[in-house]
């Protein structure tokens, strides 16, 4: 199959680059258009065919992944035309619906919408998506290789993307300042910030490697640590005085509804 970029900045491109690092899209099946020319170079240094408009990315592609800004979606879907007629169209976009994407589209277009997160930069990346899609079957399954090789893979019905774009979408910027806060603690008690950061985010890493591999319960693993009457336990004492579990929880709902009211606009 042929596949088509339609914007290969931030996420787009870490997603591209990975596919071709991985092999799940060969160079020679990989079509990129993007208005910024170091974009353009990038991707044609690798091999990708480099095409000069939307319309022209539709016609020679079998599925397109658009990754454009959400402000931006709707002129760049409807230059499109009908060039997707019969065709599947991958979407990253936050907030943008399913059925928003076909208002956005001409011609009978087969739709998935997922979300992703950041750290599909370093192949350590979430995916949610939509299990109600009407993707092929084989569309489906490059789909699913697509974002396994960026990192996990889950399947959701289409109302609750939202709810990823709450917790795995905007949740790395939430760990990036846990992460931040634990080096600052440890600056206060006597750390470099150098050191302190990297405890810090090794730290952070090591315990989400923990709960996916061993599959126990994080609370399980809490109780792992903490000894009676020893550090860890104060520690734990000490967040839950500061109502860490509830800001986390209200985070996330915040920032679904927060989704949820820009897929409307």
């Amino acid at each position: 199959m042929k596949i088509g970029f339609l914007g290969a900045g931030a996420m787009g491109g870490a997603i591209l680059t990975r596919a071709l690092e991985q092999g799940v899209i060969k160079p020679e099946d990989a079509y990129v258009y993007d208005l910024f020319e170091a974009i353009r170079n990038q991707y044609e240094h690798l091999g990708c065919h480099i095409v000069h408009n939307d319309a022209e990315l539709g016609s020679l592609c079998d599925i397109v992944v658009c990754s454009l800004k959400p402000q931006y979606a709707q002129d760049g879907l409807k230059q499109l035309g009908d060039t997707l007629d019969g065709k599947a169209l991958i979407s990253i976009m936050a907030g943008i619906t399913v059925e928003t994407l076909r208002e956005w589209t001409a011609g009978d277009v087969r739709i998935l919408r997922l979300m992703p997160n950041t750290p599909a930069m370093v192949g350590a990346g979430a995916f949610a998506l939509d299990s109600n899609t009407d993707l092929t079957a084989e569309e489906k399954d490059f789909a699913e290789k697509l974002f396994a090789s960026l990192g996990i893979v889950e399947w959701m019905p289409e109302p609750l993307i939202d709810t990823a774009c709450g917790l795995s979408g905007a949740g790395p910027a939430y760990i990036y300042m846990v992460i931040e806060a634990l080096s600052d603690g440890g600056v206060v008690k006597g750390l470099t910030r150098a050191t302190a950061t990297r405890l810090a985010a090794q730290t952070v890493y090591g315990a989400a490697k923990m709960v996916l591999e061993t599959g126990k319960h994080p609370g399980e693993l809490k109780d792992m640590v903490c000894s009676p009457g020893g550090n860890t336990i104060v520690g734990v004492k000490t967040l839950e005085e500061h109502g860490v579990r509830g800001a986390f929880i209200d985070t996330v709902v915040k920032a679904t509804e927060r989704a949820q009211e820009l897929g409307k606009k």
